[in-house]
């Protein structure tokens, strides 16, 4: 130093001395955000409340030491039956803790910290109670609903990306899209992912997305943060307009510890915007081994559908071979020489035996045939002459005589055939003439119907001033009925 000018490590070196020596162990209560496990095994974070924030960092050494003093409270000395569960699996952002260390100055970056030694919950913070209480009415609501929501498609070709330009979350999304898949084009719905104009941002571009009615999955990115960060994806708007999209939508909102109700509500949550490409996209050795699978699947199939095809095409082949014209006429000429053979067979059969019979009747007719044989068959051929010449007269004039009688019967029965029938004849004639209802007419008698056609039988069937037909003998007369005086006896008759 010279001339009281102090310099940074010096000033800074002053107020953290101050600091230490004012407060040497202090209790803090506040809201957890920005919470940071780095693989140094140091835990760095935030307690806030309405109006002001304290950095935090909680050195792994402290942290072993916080693991044995669990069976008592730090705060009131109660001492436990047994541990409680430690605050390293308690502590996480949106949680009211209770933080107890000494205040320094972190000289690199000039700010002051709590270096904690104690951590003990202390409740939850406004905000997580609001998320909370967003997530009971939500849940009653069935936005969270597992049978509503939809399978994303695998591989799609056209996908709208939610998200700011200027994020890193974009640039990771997109360099896997790049690796992975069969290519697919992505439209970007810009929007702010953080602030106060973040929600209605996000609903506007889904709103958009489901109106051009374009792509085939809704993707909403954003990076990993606190709670407070991450709080636009807590509105009960955008959770209101991924349960009313039209296309399935899937969140990739933080890291995978972080939880909002934009990832409750979408049909798929990705841990991280990295893993939204993983699930959207199959990787490329993916895709080339089941192309190749596909490839030999359809070899074998085709090999298959090539050996069923030559098999009944050999099939037809060979009943085209067997009904073909050609191979009739082949069977035809095959049957015809088969029975050109069997009938020059039978034929040559049959002249042999013909043959054997001809034969033996010939030595049969010249051993019955001799001169003293003739001779006799001679004399008895005249004698039988003879007797026919003497015989057949008388057996004509016999002969001749039957039928004479024959013919006379024949006459005698026809006449009297006929006479019977003509007797039955007149019989009929004269029954006819009997039931003819037109004989009485040439007596005298007349035929009376009424002008419908029926015969008048009683003067009940008709009525004055009506028409009536009389028949005649000789022709019809048409009347009109005057009177009706019906006799005493058939007065009861009732007219028709």
């Amino acid at each position: 130093m010279q001339d009281g000018i102090l310099t940074v490590r010096a000033l800074t070196e002053h107020l953290r001395r101050s600091l230490e020596g004012r407060f040497p162990f202090v209790w803090v209560r506040g809201e957890v955000s920005n919470l940071s496990r780095p693989g140094s095994g140091h835990i760095y974070f935030s307690l806030k409340d309405q109006d002001a924030q304290l950095q935090c960092v909680w050195f792994r050494g402290q942290q072993r030491q916080a693991e044995q003093e669990q069976a008592f409270d730090p705060l009131t000395g109660e001492v436990f039956d047994r541990p409680r569960p430690s605050p390293l699996e308690l502590l996480r952002n949106g949680l009211n803790m209770l933080c107890a260390g000494r205040i320094s100055v972190y000289a690199p970056r000039g700010q002051y910290q709590l270096l904690v030694e104690l951590v003990q919950p202390a409740g939850q913070g406004l905000l997580a109670q609001a998320f909370e209480e967003r997530k009971r009415r939500l849940a009653q609501a069935g936005y969270f609903a597992q049978e509503r929501k939809r399978l994303a498609p695998w591989n799609p070709q056209r996908v709208a990306l939610i998200t700011s330009p200027s994020g890193a979350a974009i640039h990771d999304f997109l360099e896997l899209a790049r690796d992975r898949g069969s290519g697919a084009q992505i439209r970007l719905f810009p929007a702010s992912v953080q602030g106060e104009e973040a929600a209605p941002e996000i609903v506007r571009a889904l709103n958009t997305a489901n109106a051009q009615d374009w792509a085939q999955v809704i993707v909403l990115l954003r990076g990993g943060g606190s709670l407070e960060d991450l709080w636009a994806f807590n509105e009960e708007s955008v959770a209101e307009a991924i349960f009313h999209s039209r296309l399935p939508v899937v969140a990739g909102i933080g890291h995978e510890v972080d939880v909002t109700l934009a990832d409750m509500t979408a049909d798929l949550r990705a841990a991280t915007p990295s893993h939204a490409a993983q699930l959207l996209w199959p990787q490329r050795a993916e895709l080339r081994q089941r192309l190749d699978e596909s490839a030999a699947a359809l070899r074998r199939a085709f090999a298959i559908r090539l050996e069923r095809e030559e098999l009944r095409l050999w099939e037809r082949e060979n009943a085209l071979r067997w009904f073909s014209p050609q191979r009739h006429q082949i069977r035809l000429a095959e049957r015809l020489a088969r029975l050109s053979l069997a009938l020059r067979g039978a034929a040559r059969q049959w002249l042999t035996n013909k043959s054997r019979v001809l034969d033996g009747l010939e030595r049969s007719r010249r051993a019955a045939l001799t001169l003293g044989r003739l001779d006799a068959l001679q004399a008895r051929l005249s004698l039988l002459r003879a007797a026919l010449d003497a015989a057949l007269p008388h057996r004509l004039s016999n002969a001749a005589h039957s039928l004479t009688l024959a013919q006379n019967a024949l006459r005698a029965a026809g006449v009297a055939w006929l006479e019977t029938r003509f007797r039955r004849l007149e019989s009929l004639e004269a029954a006819l003439a009997a039931n003819d209802p037109l004989a009485p007419l040439h007596r005298g008698y007349a035929l009376v119907r009424t002008a419908r056609g029926g015969i008048l039988r009683s003067v009940g069937q008709t009525a004055p001033n009506r028409e009536i037909e009389v028949r005649l003998a000789d022709g019809r007369l048409t009347a009109v009925v005057s009177r009706v005086s019906p006799d005493a006896a058939q007065s009861g008759e009732k007219n028709i």
